[in-house]
């Protein structure tokens, strides 16, 4: 599609409750490319956690007050593949049959992850300001399987260049988050974040950059747990600080 004049930005709970800058940052991107991000005030959980639990009936009511939170034909973008995923791929099934399927499946048509609105629709070009570093990037699931842009995170950060990006042996691993899946089943889910955070830490990166936070806060909680002293971030900080010289 052409650069559009706005954009719905929908946050995701994690960024409205843990990681506020990562969505501030993101909305600053797209409109340092001159496209107004709307961040609509009411607007809550995809419901993807109820819908992925078998609660369709409560995931429809959740997600219904999402959908009548972007109105108007603009591109709706999600930091996050986990919730752009439950938009682009869930709600034409979980609206089904319903009055307003017609305007579900809409929108889910016109639902982008960031990174890739970045780079398919903006095609943003970046001038990287900041000091060297070395840097692990983990693709989280839903962005590499559901969603099918994986490799957007790694053209963005691959224009930067004072950042050297540390190979792993786990980068298309999952680390073991999986919404309701690390509470249903957290042996398992525990087993898997060792072995992603073990190879993120033999990589020698200083940091870990994601384009999910659900996956964030999943690695970085078993590190801080470990003691270990590797840094998270979101993606969309991280490119706004690298090309504002901000925090250097």
């Amino acid at each position: 599609m052409n650069k559009p004049e706005r954009v719905y930005f929908f946050g995701t709970c994690l960024i409205d409750l843990l990681y506020p800058k990562a969505g501030l940052a993101g909305m600053a991107l797209i409109e340092r490319e001159g496209v107004k991000a709307i961040y609509p005030a009411n607007q809550g959980c995809c419901g993807q956690p109820a819908f992925n639990s078998g609660y369709r009936q409560e995931a429809l009511t959740v997600a219904r007050a999402q959908l009548n939170c972007f109105p108007k034909e603009y591109p709706i973008v999600v930091p996050s593949g986990s919730c752009a995923g439950m938009v682009k791929h869930h709600w034409p099934e979980l609206f089904a049959g319903e009055p307003d399927e017609s305007q579900a499946i809409a929108a889910a048509e016109r639902t982008y992850e960031l990174t890739e609105f970045l780079v398919d629709v903006l095609a943003l070009q970046l001038n990287d300001l900041g000091q060297p570093t070395k840097i692990a990037i983990h693709t989280s699931c839903s962005a590499r399987r559901e969603m099918g842009v994986a490799d957007r995170i790694d053209r963005l950060i691959a224009q930067l260049s004072n950042v050297e990006v540390m190979d792993h042996s786990h980068k298309t691993e999952c680390c073991g988050f999986g919404g309701t899946f690390s509470v249903k089943q957290p042996d398992i889910s525990g087993a898997m974040v060792e072995a992603k955070c073990n190879a993120l830490l033999a990589s020698g990166a200083d940091s870990v950059i994601s384009q999910d936070c659900g996956c964030l806060m999943n690695i970085g909680g078993a590190l801080e747990h470990q003691q270990r002293d590797l840094s998270t971030q979101h993606v969309a900080e991280f490119l706004l600080q690298r090309t504002s010289g901000e925090g250097e």
